[in-house]
């Protein structure tokens, strides 16, 4: 049987219910968490969790659950839902209040909601049956803040729909400058002549954990080269290989932006070796 979590009780999904008054559901107040899981073993969990207190200090939510708390919660939805890959939603909105006022209230409790969905596997680094990904490329209109991972997702749900609509999986976002942020619901990562890149974290990013293991492990093996640098869109236009990398894709291969095929049309060698290597270490960072 499936559970989610709700505020201290584990439940049947359709017993789960929230007030209409939950400023998580009238302004998107709040922060989330989405961790994946094979077979039992959290990905990240430590980073994961690191980034819903820094998130939550980031706009004045006080919660006072602890890193074994979640992983008590996590472990439990694990535990009670079906499937050997899952992934753990984690949600914390500032709680339900009296009446609707932009401004923080005091004296209320966070309201926090967990549960479970089904990831369709571990990716695989044999290029034949990669699942790979064309995108769209827009220009990034959402607000300034990107760092925070806000419930607030209507920009980002905007730019993915708009490649949606295209035929596209995701969206890469330029900002006014020509330099690229990241994508709708991804990072991103260039190859060109052998050397890896990434745009450098700033408040227009997301600091994605993926993102942080994919570094931190080409690091560790001195015959790669990465760079953490502002990319351009032309730089993407003209890279031998694109990534968009998320705690459900991992590295994930692009083999069309735009209109533009990139390298060969194919997963290039470069992310054949990035993705063995992160199936090989993921789980000792």
């Amino acid at each position: 049987m499936s559970l989610v979590y709700l505020n201290g009780e584990y439940m049947a999904p359709e017993e789960a219910k929230i007030s209409p008054m939950d400023r998580g559901f009238l302004f998107g107040d709040g922060i989330y968490e989405v961790i994946p899981a094979y077979y039992g073993k959290m990905l990240g969990f430590d980073a994961h969790v690191a980034r819903i207190q820094e998130g939550l200090a980031a706009i004045e939510i006080n919660l006072d659950y602890t890193g074994e708390q979640w992983r008590a919660i996590c472990d439990t939805l694990i535990s009670n839902n079906p499937g050997p890959n899952q992934g753990i939603y984690l949600h914390v909105s500032r709680g339900t209040d009296s009446k609707r006022n932009h401004a923080y209230p005091r004296g209320i409790a966070p309201t926090v909601f967990a549960f479970c969905f089904e990831l369709p596997g571990e990716p695989t680094a044999d290029a034949h049956s990669a699942t790979t990904y064309t995108v769209s490329l827009e220009q990034d209109r959402r607000w300034q803040r990107c760092n925070i991972k806000s419930t607030a997702l209507l920009g980002n749900v905007i730019h993915y729909q708009s490649g949606a609509r295209e035929g596209n999986k995701e969206t890469i976002l330029f900002n006014a400058k020509d330099e690229i942020t990241e994508a709708s619901s991804s990072n991103v990562f260039i190859v060109k002549d052998g050397v890896i890149a990434t745009p450098v974290l700033d408040n227009q990013i997301l600091p994605g954990i993926t993102r942080w293991l994919i570094c931190e492990i080409v690091r560790s093996h001195s015959e790669l080269v990465i760079e953490e640098r502002v990319v351009t869109k032309a730089e993407l236009l003209s890279a031998d290989e694109v990534w968009i990398t998320s705690a459900t894709k991992e590295v994930g291969p692009v083999v069309k932006v735009a209109d533009t095929v990139i390298g060969e049309g194919k997963p290039g060698k470069i992310w054949q070796q990035v993705q063995t290597l992160f199936t090989t270490h993921k789980f000792d960072y």
